[in-house]
């Protein structure tokens, strides 16, 4: 097959997809993945000249094929703040075990993985403008706690979001998905929305 051929893109895609998925992330290499595609090396860097750049391009082929935009469709549209929180918590918090053996594997090696680094920084930045996205409507409609700049809860929204914590709390703790989910809209709202009956107002 032509190394021209528009399939072959994606077979490399597939292919590095797979790879990372298997969990045998600190050995996928270009001749890893030219073997599972069935090409040539050569074929690899034909189209993508860089490791990192397929690293890349594996993440938002795995958000086309997941069908990111149409998770977020409802939160995007949403017409009050609140309701664009918990639509993005429930779009995020369903999102994460599909793409859980990725995200573990791109962890795993970007300690001594620069590509590898600069992929996970990618995605966890997209994570982070849905998360200031989602904190701006809450602001704009003043429902915002002046406890915290929209920057700050934005970093605490983020934080409340990583994989890991979805990892810690459904494979190590034994949560059920629809309780994380639940769970972490309550936590968003109690830390980030004033005058919520949840939260703390206790005086020190």
């Amino acid at each position: 097959m032509s190394s021209n051929n528009p399939n072959t893109r994606e077979r490399i895609l597939r292919s590095c997809w797979e790879l990372l998925e298997s969990g045998e992330g600190g050995a996928v290499r270009m001749s890893d993945i030219a073997r599972k595609a069935g090409i040539s090396r050569q074929a690899v860097y034909l189209h993508f000249p860089k490791r990192a750049e397929l690293l890349i391009a594996t993440t938002h082929y795995i958000d086309e094929v997941k069908d990111v935009d149409g998770r977020l469709a409802r939160s995007r549209q949403a017409g009050r703040g609140l309701e664009r929180l918990d639509a993005f918590i429930e779009a995020w918090g369903g999102y994460v075990p599909e793409i859980h053996g990725v995200a573990k594997a791109l962890m795993a090696m970007m300690a001594n993985d620069a590509d590898a680094a600069d992929a996970w920084r990618g995605r966890m930045e997209a994570l982070r403008q849905g998360c200031q996205a989602a904190v701006d409507a809450v602001h704009n409609d003043s429902k915002l706690t002046p406890d915290l700049s929209p920057q700050q809860a934005t970093d605490l929204l983020w934080a409340i979001l990583s994989v890991g914590n979805w990892e810690l709390l459904t494979r190590e703790c034994g949560w059920r998905q629809e309780d994380y989910i639940r769970h972490m809209k309550t936590a968003a709202r109690k830390i980030l929305i004033k005058n919520n009956p949840g939260r703390n107002t206790a005086r020190i």
